[in-house]
């Protein structure tokens, strides 16, 4: 690393710039939150989308006589339109802009809020899902890499942190919507407005955020790093000079360093090309971090929970209400991981987290090995349901500080500016089919012992713990642009050597 990364630095005028006193809490500049907060609308989509079908599952089931394995098809295949969006998301940021595909996956997204809502039958409804998928599968990739680039470096944490924060309010949006949507009409099967049955009214709510994050995504500035890549130095220094003021200078050089060696790199090697199984070994970090955060099966319990619940004795009205309490405490913890993200540093907090959640997954594998029945009329007995109850929220809670958020802001930080898009473009279509692999596998799995299912988890989450301990690089304080240390290609440590000997004839 520079050494400008503890010391004061100074601004083209030789006058001390604010970036030390945001990193201790003052001077933050107040357009960097607005943006941030704004860019973060895409991680609502991705909360809202994920959890929204929740109330809708057994409407939809009973509505068009599904099985459950197509039923489960319905309730997935929006992740597989996801995992699509991720991987394209990265091209066509890098071509268009970040701006112009976030307006994309808004528009999607709207399109599949109505198509959903308005749903013939089965197939048509998976193809609409599909299509959203496809658009918050783009917000997830462009919304965090957006974050990361107009963030200061010292403040980076916490604001990238807003996207996980946004991602939780959407879980919870989406369930409260549900409720009142099924509370209203007296049911989600049941005729509401305009004789739409409440089910549909669910997904036609889409709509309200869809236009929110396309109108707001109209009014904010490019990416100055991308702008710099397509030859717009001018545009880039005004934007720098909104957000960065005193920092422009360096931060133009360090763009512009950046890109050259960038440049030269791509003349040997493919952007994300390398010696490990065909891909550079950062982007393989970035694939294990996102399928780590998506195995320890955090999405049962957003997808399934109310179920869950009701197949282990809590009647509906309770196992709703516990589903509701899980997103409120998501959302409260998601604070605690912004509180810290840029104190502690990143490791610690995901070395804490997988700790905590491989215990509390083996306490649920545990409590739900003494559950008495059998299929769907299963209790846990005694003191088992209020444990299971206790562990899966310990489990929401070391997940809300650690895994939850740090996922999207190493996504956000380890990779080189040159192939940042492209990279988190492919991790995050990895998170997204982890999540479909998660998702389709569960009541396979619960059906057959929810003993081995949760085991399988928390096993998840203890190796989580060791890939952190040996992969994970702390990313904390450093810039962007010093990303190509983390993981600098083989040999060229001494490839610089050689030059710099050369350089001075020795």
């Amino acid at each position: 690393m520079s050494e400008d990364i503890d010391e004061p630095a100074v601004d083209a005028a030789g006058g001390p710039h604010d970036e030390a006193d945001a990193g201790r809490g003052r001077g933050l500049n107040r357009r960097v939150v607005a943006l941030a907060v704004a860019g973060a609308v895409g991680g609502f989509l991705f909360g809202f989308d994920s959890s929204v079908v929740n109330g809708a599952v057994d409407a939809i089931e009973q509505e068009f006589g599904l099985s459950a394995g197509l039923t489960g098809l319905a309730i997935a295949s929006a992740l597989l339109g996801c995992a699509v969006g991720a991987e394209l998301a990265g091209r066509l940021a890098d071509r268009f802009g970040r701006i112009p595909v976030m307006i994309l996956g808004a528009s999607l997204f709207l399109i599949s809020a109505i198509g959903s809502g308005l749903a013939l039958g089965v197939w048509d409804l998976i193809v609409w899902r599909v299509i959203g998928g496809i658009g918050i599968g783009i917000a997830s990739v462009v919304s965090p890499a957006y974050i990361a680039e107009i963030s200061p470096r010292r403040a980076r944490g916490r604001l990238a942190s807003l996207q996980q924060l946004a991602i939780v309010f959407g879980i919870f949006t989406a369930l409260l919507s549900d409720a009142v949507f099924a509370w209203a009409a007296g049911g989600a099967a049941e005729p509401f407005w305009l004789g739409l049955d409440a089910w549909r009214w669910m997904f036609l709510a889409g709509i309200v955020p869809s236009v929110a994050y396309g109108l707001i995504a109209f009014s904010l500035p490019e990416s100055p790093r991308f702008l710099m890549r397509v030859e717009k130095e001018d545009e880039a220094r005004a934007v720098l000079q909104r957000i960065q003021p005193g920092e422009v200078e360096r931060a133009v050089r360090d763009i512009r360093n950046t890109m050259k060696a960038d440049d030269e790199a791509k003349q040997t090697k493919g952007a994300l090309r390398g010696p490990v199984f065909g891909l550079r070994g950062i982007v393989w970090i970035g694939i294990l971090l996102s399928v780590f955060q998506q195995f320890v099966g955090i999405n049962v319990i957003f997808y399934y929970s109310t179920t869950l619940w009701s197949a282990v004795g809590f009647d509906e009205s309770n196992a709703f209400a516990i589903s509701v309490f899980t997103s409120i405490t998501n959302i409260l913890v998601t604070f605690v991981a912004i509180a810290l993200v840029d104190r502690v540093g990143r490791r610690p907090l995901l070395l804490v987290g997988s700790a905590g959640m491989a215990v509390s997954l083996a306490t649920m594998a545990l409590a739900f090995g003494n559950a008495s029945g059998s299929g769907e009329d299963i209790t846990l007995p005694g003191a088992w349901g209020p444990t299971a109850l206790v562990a899966a929220n310990l489990f929401v809670v070391f997940f809300g500080f650690s895994w939850g958020p740090l996922v999207w802001v190493l996504l956000g930080e380890i990779f080189p500016n040159r192939i940042r898009a492209r990279a988190l473009g492919l991790a995050a279509a990895a998170q997204w089919i982890a999540n479909f692999v998660v998702t389709v596998t569960f009541p396979l799995l619960a059906n057959t012992s929810l003993l081995l299912t949760y085991g399988m988890y928390a096993t998840f989450a203890a190796l989580s713990f060791f890939f952190v301990l040996a992969k994970i690089p702390e990313t904390n304080g450093m810039s962007l642009e010093e990303s190509d240390t983390l993981l600098p290609p083989r040999g060229s440590a001494r490839r610089r050597a050689t030059t710099g000997a050369d350089a001075t004839g020795s």
